[in-house]
């Protein structure tokens, strides 16, 4: 994938630093980056995902049922087809279980991110909009207050956690909105209340 490529490019760039190229050390620090890796890990997590994804057959399985129980109509009457007919009929499957499943069909689970705000200062270095979904899980990251700017950080990233896992967060990243609550002077506790 994606992650081997890059690796390939970082050992042939690595053979060209020891040469010391004109902006392959740059280069080098580039690919080698934290958020281009994470960058990296979630564009072939979108992948692998689309890649998987069930779709579907048909969104209007009522109305496909419906036009099967007239063709069997006209089919030649069996055992077998009469107790299709029966089946297709019944209040149960019509109104459970294909409704169901055309409710669903028609559903997007996708996940929706927030807009960007528009009151992002010029200065700013770079801001990401991360989102994680817990799902009852521990986050797997700890936050203090930054001695020197009061800014709430990240702190410590634990290995295996939901957070390390993502590769989306890292110790020093300044939080500055949690669920589309501004943390700025909130205690710690108060953030991980939030959380």
């Amino acid at each position: 994938g994606v992650s081997h490529v890059l690796t390939l490019a970082l050992q042939e760039l690595s053979l060209l630093c020891k040469r010391d190229v004109n902006g392959v050390g740059m280069l080098y620090d580039l690919l080698r980056s934290h958020w281009l890796q994470a960058l990296l890990k979630i564009y072939e997590c979108l992948q692998h995902y689309l890649g998987k994804r069930p779709a579907p057959v048909t969104l209007q399985a009522r109305a496909l049922s419906r036009e099967v129980v007239e063709l069997l109509r006209e089919a030649p009457q069996s055992g077998e087809i009469k107790e299709l007919r029966r089946l297709l009929r019944s209040p149960h499957f019509k109104a459970a279980l294909l409704s169901a499943h055309d409710t669903v069909a028609q559903k997007d689970f996708e996940p929706t991110l927030p807009p960007l705000p528009d009151n992002i200062p010029e200065n700013e270095e770079a801001m990401r909009i991360v989102c994680l979904v817990k799902n009852n899980q521990p986050l797997g990251a700890t936050i203090k207050r930054h001695e020197i700017t009061g800014d709430i950080t990240v702190a410590r990233v634990i290995h295996g956690g939901l957070a390390d896992r993502s590769g989306l967060l890292y110790a020093g990243d300044k939080l500055v909105e949690v669920n589309g609550v501004p943390v700025e002077g909130l205690e710690p506790e108060q953030v991980i209340n939030i959380l």
